[in-house]
């Protein structure tokens, strides 16, 4: 593990709030371009760290404590410490959230520099064996997983739907499939409020939601777990699409049309 720490940036202790075990690790990347410089220049890559603590103290709408990040991983395979062992992240949306696993973030983004290198995988799956030292539980998800964001990015996000392997090592196998209750997913399609911001009646709603997604037919930012007007809309749009009309295509989940999203996005459905 090449770790570059606090003290070699110049950072004092962290001032972020204490917590010694998550769930797991949060994969996150920079929701904005990254330039390919630094695949060739290191010291870039450290003056973007360090560009993006000064950019989170100075944000005074999510009044950050310190670089939101437990841990940072570069192009070059170096591992960047942000907050650190045994302190809260601020990156994961909200303090349930945050509260439910740290966070790492790749240095890539939404343009330049969008696929991380096989050194950067190495250096955040050396980041989650560090934080599973010393507390963190199994669980390996990306940001987008329980927000609505495009966070971390295909590329790094399909390297966390494959079990985060390290480069070159055997892929793990896959866990089992999510099982969707379909009289649950109607529950939830007839009763959710169309507001966001409401409890979530039905997790596998966001299953559902996802596979909408993928299907181009809801927005990502639209996908939060409560089946309202929205996804109501994108289950029409998939009903016609299965070849159902009328009343057949009215946005309430049937079984057929459940079972087929399920078969091409990764999840069993129940009667």
């Amino acid at each position: 593990m090449k770790l570059v720490t606090r003290a070699q940036l110049g950072w004092p202790t962290s001032a972020a709030p204490t917590q010694t075990s998550t769930k797991g690790v949060k994969v996150h990347y920079e929701g904005a371009p990254v330039s390919v410089q630094l695949l060739d220049d290191h010291d870039l890559c450290l003056a973007k760290w360090k560009r993006i603590r000064v950019d989170h103290l100075a944000n005074k709408k999510e009044n950050y404590s310190d670089i939101a990040y437990n841990y940072g991983a570069c192009p070059h395979g170096f591992l960047l410490e942000g907050r650190g062992l045994g302190r809260r992240t601020g990156a994961n949306g909200n303090q349930d959230l945050n509260r439910g696993h740290y966070a790492i973030m790749g240095l890539v983004g939404s343009e330049g520099l969008t696929k991380p290198t096989d050194a950067m995988l190495e250096a955040i799956r050396d980041g989650i064996e560090l934080l599973r030292r010393h507390g963190a539980g199994n669980e390996i998800k990306g940001h987008r997983d329980g927000l609505a964001t495009e966070c971390p990015g295909k590329h790094l996000y399909a390297w966390v739907q494959q079990g985060a392997p390290r480069p070159g090592g055997p892929t793990p196998e896959p866990g089992p499939r999510p099982v969707i209750d379909v009289s649950k997913v109607v529950a939830a399609a007839l009763h959710d409020p169309a507001r966001a911001g409401t409890p979530v009646s039905y997790a596998g709603v966001k299953t559902v939601e996802k596979a909408l997604v993928a299907e181009g037919l809801l927005a990502a930012r639209l996908a939060d777990g409560h089946f309202g007007t929205a996804t109501v809309k994108a289950y029409a749009a998939w009903q016609r699409r299965c070849g159902f009309t009328g009343d057949d295509a009215n946005g309430i989940p049937g079984f057929t049309s459940l079972e087929r999203l399920g078969r091409e996005h990764g999840f069993d459905v129940k009667a």
